[in-house]
């Protein structure tokens, strides 16, 4: 059967990109690429050098003209992104992704004075246009732009750095990318993709799972000096430019970009570090004793349970269990994400080349957001597409903030998404009444959790640790290992055994590459949402309303504002407890019916 096609799923949908372009050869992106050049060469000398002088109304309209440009580019760069991820082995479609990226970075440098100029006017000759009712849209952007003022370099540096980006993050993101499509794992006369591979790691048959794990970690062993590469230059990168713009730690830039203060996410990371032994700890305890044994293999972590339900789910019914569960929530919640299967927007196939995991892409208000799964009939595969289509939702809802408004906060960006797979979660326990497979549903929701929380956490120690070492120089492929090791213990515990095979599993995951310091965000999403559905659960009454309209605030507006009228407030301490406390108390349920 070829690696793209399983009957049992039924008929997968794979998106249609012509809603932005026909083709990449199409001669409307040619247009678009020109028109917006020649409207950012016209922007650049009708505003640059006098931006200080323009009065509210004045600046309200540059900010509108430089949001429409900006748009422009980004449904270009947005199209070369999907196209990409839709086969990354063609060298092809990497000429084509390489030269649009090259393209949209030459014309946004006729932008990049606008945002330092703003910079450098004084507070007291901003304070009058900014008070302006015309800039009543564009405040919290600017204050947004304007929170980088400290960090900001002079204009020289700041145009080289922008010149030169296309050949720094952007080539080495590439690499990793077509790196990961192109590797292969042998597996019993097979050669399968990383999506493939790290499938049966959820088989049931444990023989699969002990064979899949180490040939993965194998494979990965393989291109160690590649990845570790690609490591060490963007931490390195990521370094000097932490340092010339004097942030105070690796995470400084990330979290100033959320409108997180480093407190924060100092305080999530160090309540989850601190639950371990009682989260994940004791969890691994438990799924080892029910399958009889003292400790786990780090391979049989995700393991189906004995007895659990191993049907293929076909992906209609994946449909409409999702669609099911966010419609008994809120009608004009399952309206928008309807329109995602009636469209094609979701690309669902695995296929060799194509982006491995599953993502949510915004591409800009005046389109429409993309999706990416790789499913393959899992019940984690019908939660991984809960998730993307509550970012997909979410990004539709954001969207009417329009371009520079609409992106969300790290804060706030995986609420829909974890929001989404717990309506999700909810459904499907409520309608199993067999005991046994409501415990694996609740162990399966557990292990879910875990992975968004303390995984992501775990990760982020990982990727902190490696950011601080890299100040001495570079890491080998074995001391990268060794701390990816050692994190890796002291989250998942004693009851889950590490091996030499396990050390390479670093390398594969995308976020350190992408977006650096990201996967807390995970973590931060699952403790919000526990703490929101609390609130949904106490009263029901009137919330729908209030969580369609936290989403449809996009970036306008900060958490803490946002977080308010639920009763919620992040820099509380208690506000991760009760976050951690709805885990802990899914553990005290499942012990209980272990003991029954």
């Amino acid at each position: 059967m070829p690696l793209d096609t399983r009957d049992d799923l039924g008929k997968l949908p794979e998106w249609d990109l012509s809603d932005l372009y026909r083709d990449p050869a199409a001669p409307e992106l040619a247009v678009d690429l020109a028109t917006a050049e020649t409207e950012a060469v016209a922007f650049e000398a009708d505003i640059k050098g006098r931006l200080s002088d323009l009065d509210g109304p004045a600046l309200a309209a540059a900010i509108a003209r430089y949001e429409a440009i900006d748009e422009r580019l980004g449904r270009i760069g947005s199209y070369a992104q999907l196209v990409h991820a839709s086969d990354m082995s063609d060298p092809e479609i990497g000429r084509f992704y390489q030269s649009m990226v090259e393209r949209v970075n030459d014309v946004s440098r006729y932008l990049l004075f606008f945002t330092l100029e703003l910079n450098q006017i004084t507070e007291e000759a901003l304070a009058a246009p900014l008070a302006d009712p015309a800039m009543e849209r564009w405040r919290s952007w600017v204050t947004a732009v304007r929170a980088f003022r400290p960090h900001q370099l002079a204009d020289e540096v700041e145009q080289l750095l922008h010149d030169r980006g296309v050949v720094g993050r952007t080539s080495w993101m590439r690499l990793f990318d077509e790196t990961m499509a192109d590797l292969r794992v042998p597996f019993r006369g097979d050669s399968l993709t990383s999506a493939q591979i790290l499938h049966k790691l959820v088989d049931a048959d444990p023989a699969v799972r002990a064979e899949a794990g180490p040939a993965f970690g194998r494979a990965l062993g393989e291109r160690a000096r590649v990845f570790a590469l690609i490591t060490n230059t963007l931490a390195k990168e990521k370094e000097i430019d932490d340092r010339w713009r004097k942030f105070p730690r690796a995470i400084s830039s990330r979290n100033l970009g959320n409108q997180v203060e480093d407190e924060v996410v100092d305080a999530l990371v160090e309540a989850v570090v601190q639950a371990w032994p009682s989260l994940s700890h004791r969890y691994y305890r438990l799924k080892a004793r029910m399958f009889g044994k003292e400790t786990l293999p780090w391979w049989d972590r995700n393991a189906p349970l004995p007895q659990e339900d191993s049907r293929t789910i076909p992906w209609d019914q994946a449909r409409d269990t999702v669609l099911g569960a966010y419609q008994r929530f809120s009608p004009d919640l399952a309206a928008i994400g309807q329109r995602f299967f009636d469209n094609a927007w979701i690309d669902a196939p695995v296929r060799p080349g194509k982006a491995p995991g599953a993502f949510a892409h915004p591409v800009v208000p005046s389109a429409h957001p993309y999706l990416l799964v790789n499913y393959q009939g899992k019940l984690r595969d019908v939660m991984t597409l809960a998730h993307e289509l509550g970012h997909g939702c979410h990004q539709v809802l954001a969207g009417g903030q329009g371009h520079l408004l609409a992106q969300t906060p790290l804060t706030l960006a995986e609420t829909a998404s974890v929001f989404g797979e717990m309506l999700t979660f909810q459904a499907v326990l409520a309608a199993e009444s067999d005991p046994i497979r409501r415990r694996t549903l609740i162990a399966g929701k557990i292990e879910d959790m875990l992975n968004t929380v303390s995984r992501q956490v775990a990760l982020h120690c990982f990727e902190d640790r490696v950011h601080t070492a890299r100040h001495q120089g570079e890491l080998t492929p074995e001391a990268l290992g060794a701390v990816w090791m050692e994190v890796q213990a002291a989250a998942l515990g004693p009851a889950v055994t590490l091996d030499a095979d396990y050390r390479m599993y670093w390398a594969y995951i995308p976020h350190f590459i992408h977006a650096p310091f990201y996967v807390y965000a995970y973590a931060f999403g699952d403790c919000l949402v526990n703490s929101l559905y609390a609130v949904y659960q106490d009263q029901p009454e009137g919330f729908a309303e209030r969580y369609l309209a936290l989403l449809a605030a996009g970036g306008s507006q900060r958490h803490a504002t946002l977080l308010a009228p639920f009763g919620l407030d992040a820099r509380d301490p208690a506000f991760w407890s009760r976050g951690l406390g709805m885990i802990a108390t899914l553990i005290d349920q499942l012990e209980g019916l272990l003991a029954a």
